[in-house]
């Protein structure tokens, strides 16, 4: 019975012995082995850093080729192609690009040889444009002038928006002479003034065809009245009229059209009465002023005898 009862007490204690206390089976901890799977990991990586190595190269390449090479440098001046310039000098156009000589055609800037080249006043708009390898192409539209200038005692020429221009060495211009404008009058006056100047040369022709082909002068100084000098007026066809010399006709600031007419149908019959125009004021609406530049006495006589309502 003993022996029953002390069995049975050490599995009672057996079973009461702690979890923790018993013998717990070691853990094994494996090692990642360098396997199989890992390959296609590493090429691609090992790929990419070829591909970034040869592409760094290319383009390090590439640069030292456009910068620095030779074959695309701009060596002289001569390889700067020009077209469009017919009063323009090249060499005035070649100086924009002195600074580019010895350099890469890379390195021209365009747009900003451009912006210098239409500083030029001769040249209304430019295009320049590189030509592989190693080549600048500038092509050039330039002002086209309408008139001779009279500044001072200096001559040059102008065209329709009121820009200045240089009289150049060679060229065969036929205009009147205009003088009451200057460069240092604003661009929107100028070009104003010379909008004028433009609606009478207009007007006068579709009067009669050519007649703005005896203008020779055009005074644009008092923007109220426009004073132009007609010359040979025996050859406009104007029957009974010889030539006297010029007439200078002041024609105010609008309606040249008009005026004009009324000047070429009664010019034949105020000769008749005065003897001799030298100047005819048109400016007036009911009336017209012969030789108003006269003397005084000269002027009272003519004027009260050559008044005349245009027809």
């Amino acid at each position: 019975m003993a022996t029953e009862q002390e069995a049975l007490s050490h599995e009672l204690v057996a079973e009461a012995e702690p979890r923790y206390l018993r013998r717990q089976k070691p853990v094994e901890v494996r090692k990642r082995k360098f396997g199989k799977r890992t390959w296609p990991f590493y090429r691609r990586a090992l790929l990419v850093s070829a591909v970034a190595l040869a592409g760094g190269f290319v383009i390090y390449e590439a640069a030292d080729f456009f910068l620095y090479s030779p074959r695309v440098t701009l060596a002289s001046l001569d390889q700067v192609e020009i077209a469009g310039n017919h009063y323009l000098a090249r060499q005035t156009i070649l100086e924009k690009f002195s600074g580019d000589a010895g350099h890469s055609i890379l390195r021209v800037p365009l747009d900003g040889r451009r912006a210098s080249l239409e500083g030029i006043p001769w040249v209304d708009h430019a295009i320049v444009s590189r030509i592989w390898p190693n080549r600048i192409r500038v092509e050039i539209t330039e002002r086209t002038p309408v008139a001779f200038l009279r500044n001072g005692g200096d001559l040059g020429l102008i065209d329709a928006h009121g820009v200045v221009l240089d009289l150049p060495s060679a060229g065969d211009f036929k205009f009147p002479v205009v003088s009451g404008v200057t460069d240092t009058q604003p661009g929107l006056d100028r070009e104003q003034r010379v909008g004028r100047y433009m609606e009478l040369l207009r007007d006068v022709s579709d009067v009669k065809p050519g007649a703005a082909d005896h203008i020779s002068e055009v005074d644009l100084s008092d923007p109220s009245d426009v004073r132009a000098t007609l010359a040979g007026l025996n050859q406009m066809g104007i029957e009974g009229l010889d030539d006297q010399g010029p007439v200078l006709v002041h024609f105010g600031d609008r309606d040249f059209a008009t005026k004009f007419r009324v000047f070429i149908e009664n010019v034949g019959q105020w000769r008749a009465t005065a003897g001799r125009v030298d100047s005819v004021d048109l400016r007036f609406s009911k009336q017209v002023v012969v030789n108003p530049e006269s003397n005084t006495s000269n002027s009272s006589a003519m004027n009260a005898t050559a008044r005349t309502k245009p027809n």
